[in-house]
């Protein structure tokens, strides 16, 4: 079995660093595999030396750094540290198709300066951190501000839990999102807090049994499923669990979102036990995002928005909420386009077409 475990203590390793287009540079790309400092991948051998060795020559190399860990490969690591401050202004750590993968980040933080990619919109800002095609993934007491893009992205990973993370960038910091989930199954998230300004947590297509529990959003875009179905596509999510979740100062609560044009499905979705506090669209679907000639149209009196293209949106169920203005006094309404399903202990109350149950 493949073992790799990192206990990480960070102080700063990603320094400013501005786009490409905007500043023109001649740092040489260094690059430190761990086979050449002695690792030997064998799955018998202890490779902690050379993995501590050829993380010194990353962090202590000026310009950019990238640390590789190949694939294909059984390490055997003890607890080891991967130590800051770095003379390096940019460092990659390359990893994938990793099992048993472990990341502690108690005590140190990331720090991505994204406000000098952010005003470059053309730019390929990067993702702070970046797990693809891994078994058994542990991320835990990782603290992140101000990624160029997206915080964290899992991608066609199995078994992940995500747990005390800490993410702040400020609400209008363009597309970056706290956590992006793709082509993932078996992944929990919980007891963390996420503050963006994009979609707090983003599950999108082939994603499956995601769980997000006591988590605490906001400022951000809420916890979106999607978007899906965009070019046409056919995409699918489903068995996610969003439980005892709070939202704050959001523009978006309980989000699904599809592309028109696209096929495939999204089900077996729950939101249960969820705080809000002045969230613009506390439940939302919106099954014509990205259109031009979108249908929706929001007001922020509508505390629940169900837009639904045809045939409609099945197998609904709305139960024990209540949803009331943040101006007093001031009433709230529910709006529906062709939702089917079923409405009970709901304010404001909702108009639901006959259910026609699709399985």
């Amino acid at each position: 079995m493949q073992r790799l475990i990192i206990f990480l203590f960070i102080l700063g390793f990603i320094s400013p660093c501005l786009c490409a287009r905007c500043v023109k540079t001649e740092e040489k790309e260094n690059t430190y595999n761990v086979i050449d400092y002695g690792a030997h991948g064998d799955g018998k051998s202890d490779d902690s030396k050379a993995f501590v060795s050829a993380w010194k020559e990353t962090c202590g190399t000026k310009g950019t750094s990238t640390l590789i860990i190949p694939e294909n490969r059984v390490f055997l690591v003890k607890g080891i540290a991967l130590n800051g401050p770095c003379s390096a202004t940019k460092i990659n750590i390359r990893v994938q198709h990793v099992n048993n993968l472990s990341i502690d980040g108690s005590g140190g933080s990331i720090d991505g300066y994204g406000s000098s990619w952010w005003k470059c919109e053309s730019c390929g800002r990067p993702t702070i951190l970046r797990f693809k095609s891994c078994k058994d993934l542990s991320v835990s007491h990782v603290s992140i501000t101000n990624s160029p893009k997206a915080h964290i992205r899992i991608n066609n990973c199995e078994n992940a839990r995500i747990s005390h993370i800490n993410i702040d960038s400020p609400g209008d910091s363009p597309n970056t999102d706290g956590i992006d989930i793709y082509s993932s199954k078996n992944i929990f998230i919980e007891d963390s807090t996420i503050q963006c300004g994009d979609d707090c947590i983003a599950i999108s297509d082939g994603s499956s049994y995601i769980n997000a529990t006591r988590i605490a959003c906001g400022p951000g875009h809420g916890i979106s499923i999607g978007s899906l179905g965009r070019d046409g596509s056919y995409e699918t999510v489903t068995e996610v669990n969003v439980k005892n979740c709070s939202f704050s100062h959001t523009t978006n609560g309980a989000r699904i979102k599809t592309a028109p044009g696209g096929s495939g499905y999204a089900k077996h979705i729950s939101f249960e036990d969820i705080k809000l506090t002045q969230v613009e669209n506390p439940i939302i679907i919106d099954q014509y995002y990205g259109s031009k000639h979108s249908k929706v149209l929001l007001t922020f009196d509508e505390a629940i928005n169900l837009n639904c293209c045809p045939p409609g949106c099945f197998n609904l169920v709305l139960d024990n909420i209540d949803i009331v203005s943040s101006k007093p006094g001031k009433p709230v309404s529910c709006s529906c386009n062709n939702a089917h399903g079923k409405v009970t202990s709901t304010h404001p109350n909702c108009s639901f077409s006959y259910n026609q149950i699709i399985m």
